[in-house]
């Protein structure tokens, strides 16, 4: 027999092999029954006085926005969270996100883990 010819027969033989054996493992990965996860997330009713706080700086802003009104909005981060985004803030060029942060808070942050 020649080299060629046993190349060939070993190359198709691997081949069918390489087949049948995916055949079997699509096969068992369709019949494994899925099991679903569902997060559980508990959330706590804010109190009175947060609501109308909360509402009442939601009005503020709102009224701002009123035609002949001053368009400035007097909002720190005391009134709203910290929004970061798809801001680059590790090249050379980058900046962190406008707004005003405690040491409360990053001592929050750095404690909770």
């Amino acid at each position: 027999m020649k080299l060629n010819q046993l190349k060939k027969i070993i190359k198709e033989s691997v081949k069918e092999a390489i087949q049948e054996e995916m055949k079997d493992i699509l096969l068992e990965a369709v019949r494994v029954p899925r099991t679903t996860i569902q997060e559980k997330v508990e959330s706590k009713p804010l109190p009175q006085a947060d609501k109308t706080q909360l509402r009442e700086n939601m009005m503020n802003v709102l009224g701002s926005m009123m035609p002949g009104a001053d368009r400035t909005i007097k909002a720190t981060t005391a009134d709203m969270p910290l929004q970061v985004g798809n801001m680059d803030t590790t090249s050379p060029n980058g900046k962190l996100p406008e707004g005003n942060v405690s040491m409360d808070q990053i001592m929050g942050l750095m404690n909770s883990k």
